[in-house]
C-alpha cells in the first residue's frame, strides 16, 4: 500500500484562502452588474443624460451656475442607484431564485459575500463618477473642495443606501422589491435635491433635507462649489447609515 505525504496531493479540497474568495466574487458581482442592461441603463446612461439635459435646457430655476447645482446632485443620484436601487433589486432576484441559498452551501462565508457585493457598489461608483465628472468638466463645471471630504460623503451615502438596500431586498421577493425600488429612487429623485432646489418646497425642506439624498447632494453641492463641508449632511448621512445597516442585519433573509 503506497503512503503518501499529506498535503502533496492536489487539487487540495481545502476551501481558497479569503482573499482569493473576496476578489473572485468580487469580479463575479460586478460582470452581473455590468452584463445587466436594466442597472447599466438606472446607474449610467440615466445619469449622464439627466446630467447633459438638466445643464443645457433651462427649464428649472436654480441659484448659481446650473453646471455646479446639477453635477453634485447627479453624482449623488448615481450613487443612490448603485448603491440602493441596483443591490436591492440584484439581491431581491437572488433571493427569489435560491442563489443566496446555493451559495450558502459552498465555503463562501457569508461576510466574503456581502464584502464582495460592497466592492462591487464601489467599483461601479468610482466609474460612475469619473464619467459623470468628465461631461460636467466638459459642460464647464468647475469643482471645488478637498477629495477626502468628498470621499467621505460618498462613503457615508453608500453606507446609507447600502443598508436601505439589503433591508429592502432581503425581506421582499423578487417583483416587489423591483417596483419598491424604482419607486423610492424616483420619489428621492424628486425629493432629495437632485433636480428641484429644497428651497422651492416652502416649509417643507427643513425635513426633506433630512433624506439621505437630499443630504448626500447638498453635501458634495456645498463642497464642491464653494469648499464648505457641511458637519449636518455627515451627520444625517451617517445616523442613515447605522440605522439602515442595523436593520438590515436584523430583518434580512436569505431564502
Amino acid at each position: 500500500m503506497t503512503a503518501w505525504t499529506p498535503g502533496s496531493l492536489a487539487p487540495s479540497p481545502a476551501a481558497a484562502p479569503r482573499g482569493r474568495m473576496l476578489l473572485s466574487q468580487t469580479r463575479a458581482e460586478l460582470t452581473l452588474a455590468l452584463r445587466n442592461g436594466e442597472q447599466v441603463l438606472l446607474t449610467l446612461v440615466i445619469p449622464l443624460g439627466l446630467l447633459v439635459v438638466l445643464t443645457l435646457v433651462p427649464f428649472i430655476s436654480v441659484t448659481g451656475r446650473r453646471v455646479d447645482f446639477f453635477v453634485p446632485g447627479v453624482l449623488a443620484l448615481a450613487v443612490m442607484s448603485a448603491a440602493f436601487t441596483g443591490q436591492a433589486i440584484a439581491v431581491g432576484f437572488e433571493r427569489q431564485y435560491g442563489v443566496l441559498k446555493r451559495l450558502g452551501a459552498t465555503p463562501l462565508p457569508r461576510s466574503v459575500l456581502l464584502a464582495a457585493k460592497t466592492l462591487g457598489v464601489l467599483v461601479v461608483e468610482l466609474l460612475q463618477l469619473a464619467l459623470i465628472g468628465g461631461v460636467g468638466l466638459a459642460l464647464g463645471w468647475q469643482p471645488h473642495g478637498g477629495v477626502f471630504g468628498v470621499l467621505a460623503l460618498v462613503a457615508l451615502g453608500t453606507a446609507a443606501f447600502s443598508g436601505l438596500g439589503l433591508l429592502l431586498g432581503g425581506t421582499l421577493r423578487g417583483l416587489t422589491t423591483l417596483a419598491a425600488a424604482n419607486l423610492v429612487w424616483f420619489v428621492l429623485l424628486l425629493l432629495g435635491g437632485v433636480v428641484f432646489p429644497l428651497s422651492q418646497f416652502g416649509g417643507a425642506a427643513d425635513v426633506l433635507q433630512l433624506l439621505p439624498t437630499a443630504a448626500l447632494s447638498h453635501g458634495l453641492r456645498s463642497l464642491l462649489t464653494s469648499g464648505d463641508l457641511v458637519g449636518r449632511d455627515l451627520l444625517a448621512l451617517a445616523v442613515w447609515a447605522v440605522v439602515s445597516l442595523t436593520a438590515a442585519a436584523r430583518a434580512f433573509r436569505w431564502e
